[in-house]
């Protein structure tokens, strides 16, 4: 086998498990290896470290496969390692049929993503060394799942750097368009075809299910309050426990305690059903893409949620400007400002108990990183000052390069400018079907919080 002989002055990052050889720690190559190739990583000293598969074309030259050595990635070793993964799903992910089956470096399988969406699966080949092996990962699935259908989705621009051009199609079997799953108790359809990526996006399962506890609880706020009354029965001096509100009137609909919330990039309206699930009085779903909108409508109707929930098709950054001009206006002519006579000029001007920001990534490359922190402040200042006092402020990075520390800087000074204190109830990052190694940053992309929202002046 072809060896890859690496500098001596490199930093020791292979010994500390991260799977990739980049060309500039790359001394020289002993023998003649085709691109796809197995090829053995020695150091300096010609000692053996791993095997990996070659690529001369990508900056990362040897991505790993094996710390013992390989003599072929066939169907059998693809077969071994697929059962791997879904022994760590079944362990770790319950509750539906619905999960990252596949999750590259983590899964020690650089190169592939593989996600189930019940007896579908859809799959994207990132590298020429996994593109290479198309047949064979193929082949190893449907011996170890068993799936009705393979779809792949390999129509994402990171394989242009591979010298691979984008392609998507069925790889096997019967791949209806749309598929109906279950997450969080929930039914979600999925369009594996035109939808984002593979079609969702399961990092934030447990992140949508912990919104639970920020959506009840807000009836009193309203003035209604759980009191004794006549029961309906007729019977004399039988009482039951209903909601009053201040006028000593029975409220009678069923999710008088529940939050007002805005989910801005929904997607596929995810948060909204989990939101919903778990008692939200009126949910506003914000997306600015049409396809995102008619696909969270779907979700909605398939769970019987459509009369607390309406639909936005916007702009984020220019919904959430209007509704805090709306509330500064308003604001402004109960101080005495303004001429009341004329209509308000913002319009908008609506705050919720629960807002939700899960944008896609902001910053994709390093030299993104200024612009992304922008954005991130943007949203998230607008987003705290939509926030009714006491309420909730629920918001994500994807970003890998707004690494944990810069994302909760960047917040934070959101947090000063909007004139609010925040207490970090909840810190995340993706879940348990998206593994990560110890030693590879790469795989520490998701941040996920949750912070009550104060006002200085309301402490």
């Amino acid at each position: 086998m072809p060896s890859v002989i690496l500098e001596r002055s490199r930093k020791k990052r292979l010994e500390h498990a991260h799977p990739w050889v980049f060309k500039n720690e790359i001394a020289k190559i002993e023998g003649d290896p085709e691109a796809g190739d197995l090829v053995s990583i020695v150091n300096h000293q010609g000692r053996y470290l791993a095997t990996g598969y070659y690529n001369p074309a990508s900056q990362i030259t040897v991505r790993v496969m094996s710390y013992e050595p390989l003599e072929a990635m066939d169907q059998n070793f693809f077969a071994q390692r697929f059962r791997k993964c879904l022994e760590h799903r079944e362990r770790f992910v319950t509750g539906g049929d619905a999960y990252r089956l596949v999750y590259g470096e983590a899964d020690f399988l650089p190169g592939l993503i593989v996600d189930r969406f019940g007896d579908v699966l859809v799959v994207q080949l990132l590298t020429l060394g996994m593109d290479r092996r198309r047949e064979e990962i193929r082949d190893a699935l449907v011996e170890v799942v068993g799936p009705v259908g393979i779809y792949e989705r390999s129509d994402v621009s990171i394989r242009e750097l591979e010298g691979l051009e984008q392609t998507k199609g069925p790889l096997y079997g019967d791949c209806p368009r749309h598929v109906v799953v279950t997450e969080n108790g929930l039914q979600i359809k999925v369009d594996i075809v035109e939808g984002q990526k593979t079609g969702y996006f399961f990092d934030q399962r447990e992140n949508r299910a912990a919104i639970a506890p920020l959506m009840t609880g807000w009836g009193v706020r309203s003035g209604i309050t759980l009191q004794e009354v006549a029961a309906d029965s007729g019977d004399a001096g039988t009482t039951v426990l209903k909601p009053v509100n201040k006028s000593g009137k029975v409220v009678e609909f069923p999710f008088w305690d529940g939050a007002t919330v805005l989910e801005c990039f929904s997607h596929t309206g995810s948060f909204t059903l989990n939101a919903c699930k778990h008692g939200a009085k009126k949910v506003t779903c914000l997306d600015i893409s049409e396809h995102a909108i008619e696909s969270a409508r779907d979700n909605v109707k398939l769970n019987g949620f459509e009369e607390r929930v309406e639909f936005v098709v916007d702009d984020a950054f220019q919904y959430l400007r209007n509704q805090v001009k709306g509330v500064e206006e308003r604001n402004a002519r109960a101080g005495g400002k303004g001429d009341t006579s004329k209509p308000l000029t913002a319009g908008g001007g609506r705050t919720f108990d629960v807002v939700i920001l899960d944008p896609p990534a902001f910053a994709k490359t390093k030299n993104a990183v200024k612009g992304a922190t922008r954005g991130y402040k943007d949203i998230n200042l607008h987003g705290m000052k939509l926030v009714n006092e006491g309420g909730y402020l629920v918001t994500a990075s994807c970003s890998f390069h707004m690494r944990p520390e810069l994302f909760l800087d960047t917040i934070k000074e959101a947090a000063a400018d909007a004139g609010k204190i925040l207490r970090l109830v909840d810190w995340r990052a993706a879940g348990k079907d998206h593994p990560q190694i110890l030693g590879v940053e790469e795989g520490h992309y998701l941040k996920f919080a949750i912070f009550e929202v104060r006002s200085r002046t309301q402490l």
